[in-house]
């Protein structure tokens, strides 16, 4: 029962921790970061566990974690408000071409790093973006003024990046 109790409390931890660092920080982990996880894993792993390393330990630690992952799963498919919570909310960053200044802040995204997103799609300038969106998931989706023959503004052109 400790070993369950404990890998409920690293999973939470782990959810706080990741909400906090921040959708970009996330989406875009340098080499180091990635190996400072393989630690931070091993570390979890020996707090979770302590002493024990029989099999049913790990199967106890590994199955409560992962039945908290369906729970999460669960509650953000079938709850909207809940899913708002557990995974965030895409958020505007630009506007008309222009950017979103608080928004940046708050999201801790540089404009150069919206400069680079832009780019990798093809596009050259923020003044031809309707809108610019921080996804949950960290990456940016642009919605593009699409341009006709005749040189008018029509419907927005979507890209991912």
């Amino acid at each position: 029962m400790e070993i369950i109790l404990r890998a409920t409390a690293i999973y939470f931890f782990l959810w706080l921790l990741t909400r906090a660092l921040g959708k970009r920080e996330l989406a875009e982990m340098t080499a180091f970061e990635l190996l400072l996880l393989v630690v931070v894993g091993d570390l979890i792993q020996q707090g979770v566990t302590q002493e024990d390393t029989s099999v049913t330990g790990a199967i106890l630690a590994v199955g409560t974690i992962g039945i908290w992952i369906l729970i999460f799963s669960f509650l953000s498919w079938r709850f909207p408000k809940a899913r708002k919570v557990i995974e965030g909310v895409p958020v505007v960053v630009v506007r008309d071409g222009q950017p979103i200044e608080p928004a940046l802040r708050l999201e801790r995204v540089t404009l150069d790093e919206l400069l680079e997103s832009a780019r990798n799609q093809g596009i050259a300038n923020l003044r031809d973006i309707d809108l610019a969106i921080l996804e949950p998931s960290g990456n940016f989706s642009f919605l593009q003024h699409k341009q006709d023959a005749g040189g008018q503004q029509g419907s927005p052109e979507k890209h991912k990046a």
